[in-house]
Formats: structure tokens, C-alpha cells, sequence
């Protein structure tokens, strides 16, 4: 015969104590996850979403002035999700706004850096590389083109 007895309480606190290790376990996996996002944070229903605020974000959509984007620097516009660069005089350049690691929002350019303050990834100004993990990959390019003085996504 055994010596070992198991009552119902047992059982249930063994149970309560598994679940809780479980679910810990996989709140800090997500969190600590190097794995790149599969799509930015949120979507075309979210309303902090780029390009979600009901203006269409397309082929022909002005994003702004050429003059207005700094040689050797750029410019990130937020509602469209576009981060546009100029990294020498009148070669421009176009990225997603979101950063491949987990998906922020990039929120400065600054020194032929596109920058993201989540987790301190940077980007090249001239083809969105990565100049500066934990980013897994370059940003997305966007299709411009320059037309009247105007930056517009092509």
C-alpha cells in the first residue's frame, strides 16, 4: 500500500501553481522575443494605426514638400506611416515608419540615422539597412516620386 495520500485541495493547488508557472513563463517569453513582428502593432481598424484616421494612404497620396525634407536627414510622417529621406541633395528615399523589431513606430532622424526608441534600433538614411540591432531587417521601402515640388507616394 502507498504511503502517499493526495486529497482534492492538493490537487487543486498543484493545479492553480502549474497554471500560474505556465502563464508566467509565456508572458515573459513574449516579451523578451527577439523575433521580428509579423505585422505592424494594431491594423486598418485600429484607430492609432497609420493611415488610420479615414485618409487614404495610397498610390498618388501627398505626404509633403520636397523643400520641407533636410539634406543628410529626413522626415516621419506618422499618419501615413512613411519615414522619407533625402540623403543627399535631391535623392529621396521612402521607408515604412515601423521599426522590424516589434513593431514601433521609428520616431526621429537624426545624424543619417532613422531611429526607433523602443528598443534602440537604427536604419541608414539612404536604404533602410540596419545600422543598429536588435532589428532583424532592413525597413520596407516605399515607392515615391517627386512631382511640382511635392513628395508623393507612387
Amino acid at each position: 500500500m502507498s504511503d502517499v495520500t493526495t486529497s482534492g485541495a492538493t490537487s487543486r493547488r498543484v493545479l492553480l501553481a502549474s497554471a500560474g508557472a505556465v502563464g508566467a513563463g509565456a508572458l515573459l517569453a513574449a516579451c523578451g522575443s527577439e523575433a521580428p513582428a509579423t505585422e505592424p502593432t494594431g491594423g486598418a481598424t485600429d484607430p492609432g494605426a497609420p493611415g488610420a484616421s479615414g485618409a487614404a494612404v495610397g498610390a498618388g497620396t501627398v505626404l509633403g514638400k520636397a523643400a520641407d525634407i533636410p539634406v543628410g536627414g529626413g522626415v516621419i510622417f506618422k499618419e501615413q506611416g512613411v519615414v522619407v529621406t533625402q540623403p543627399t541633395a535631391g535623392q529621396y528615399a521612402a521607408f515604412s515608419a515601423i521599426c522590424t523589431h516589434q513593431a514601433c513606430p521609428v520616431s526621429q532622424v537624426e545624424a543619417g540615422k532613422i531611429k526607433c526608441q523602443c528598443h534602440f534600433s537604427e536604419f541608414s538614411i539612404t536604404d533602410g539597412s540596419v545600422l543598429q540591432p536588435p532589428a532583424p531587417r532592413a525597413l520596407d521601402k516605399k515607392e515615391i516620386k517627386v512631382e511640382n515640388g511635392e513628395i508623393k507616394l507612387a
